[in-house]
This record gives C-alpha cells, structure tokens and sequence, in this order.
C-alpha cells in the first residue's frame, strides 16, 4: 500500500472486483468504508490501528486487505514482518482477482523477497498482471521479452506487451513501439506507425520523441510516389 496511492483509488479497486468476488457480502459499502478507515490510520502513522483493521478485514475476506497486509509486511511495518506471509496474502489476493497484487508478486519475485531473485515466476506473475490489463505489468513483461530475461527472447512477443502498454497511456512504452516499427524489430517495419507513436510519446512529453517525428516526417517526404 504505498503512501503515495490515493485513498480513493484503494476503495475503487475494492469497488471495481470482480463480481463473484463480492457476491457473497451484501455490505460492500460497509466494507469500502472500513477500507477507507484502516488506509486513513495507515497514512496518519498509526500502524497497529492499521494492521489490525487490515488484519479483520483480511479475515473478511477483502482481497484490498490482503494486499495491503502483504505490503506492511513487505515494509517491515509489523511486530514480526514475514515474506512468507506475505506471499500468502498477496497470492490469496491475486486470486480473487485484484490485479495489483499480481503486478506486486512479480515484484516479489524478482527482487528475490524470498531468496534469490526468480525470473521465471515473476514473469509468470506480470504476464499475469498484463493479461488483466496491467499496465506496469505490459511493460514488465514486454520487457522481459525484449532482454530475454527470464524469458525467450521474443520481439514479437516485447512488441505485442509494449503496444499494449502505449495504448494505455506509458510514454517509455510508446516511444519503444515506435522504435520497433521504425526498425522492423518484431513488427513489420511501418514508419507511419513509427511516426503516429512517435507523436503520442510528444503529445506525453518524451523529450526525444519530437525530433523523432521530425525525422521521420523528412523520410516520409523524401520517399517516392
């Protein structure tokens, strides 16, 4: 649960889960508020207030708990932080459907939270992620593809995940697409694609994406017919 996450997007990812995960409590709203209430205490620094509402609610049932529970543990912010345990929580709540948990247990595995460092079951989980429309999760596992780490090296596969990722809105995704179609690098070479995603990354600001059009709009007009 990073500080920095908004508190109203942790009750909209409560309110958005997948129906048959809530089907079964007929006191969403109540729930939504006592999310809300255990990520107030949390920001506020009242931790143990925190934990044990995250750990009632966690009880419940609530995948947003278990994610969060999982991440306190992750931070050290318990009397006995466990990465086991937080395995655990984060899996239950991946799951039940809660794509940032998938996303958070890529990262678990490849930042070796419990041992080494496994790329091969972090892949599984951001492919995972990405599938459920994860954006970080695209990359991640575009990425993966892209280096081969972890993963065959694929650049049809890194094409397919970044495109997805610049489609929802990542600036490093849309300008790395446009490079791949510029260079036909597992994609077939187009540079008015490479233009149009050039432009998208502009549009968000990627300093080097202007000149990028330029460059491809005097390759366009020098080409015959």
């Amino acid at each position: 649960m990073p500080r920095s996450t908004p508190l109203r997007a942790l009750i909209l990812a409560l309110l958005l889960a997948p129906p048959w995960a809530l089907a079964a409590d007929e006191r969403t709203e109540q729930r939504a508020a006592d999310v809300a209430a255990a990520v107030q205490a949390y920001e506020a620094g009242r931790l143990d207030e925190a934990r044990a509402a995250f750990g009632r609610l966690s009880a419940a049932g609530s995948p947003v708990a278990d994610y969060n529970l999982a991440v306190m543990h992750l931070r050290g912010e318990l009397p006995a932080p466990s990465p086991a345990e937080a395995e655990r929580l984060l899996r239950r709540a991946a799951e039940h459907g809660f794509v940032t948990a998938m996303y958070t247990l890529g990262q678990f595995f490849e930042s070796g939270q419990r041992g080494k460092p496994d790329l091969v079951q972090a892949n599984r989980w951001y492919e995972r992620s990405a599938l459920a429309g994860s954006v970080d999760g695209q990359v991640a596992i575009g990425t993966a593809y892209y280096l081969g780490r972890g993963a065959p090296k694929d650049p049809v596969q890194a094409a397919r995940w970044y495109r997805e990722a610049a489609k929802g809105g990542d600036v490093g995704a849309q300008y790395l697409i446009a490079s791949m179609y510029e260079q036909g690098d597992g994609v077939e070479r187009d540079l008015r694609l490479a233009r149009y995603w050039y432009a998208v990354a502009a549009e968000n600001r990627d300093e080097a994406a202007p000149d990028k059009v330029k460059e491809i709009d005097a390759r366009l007009a020098a080409e015959p017919g």
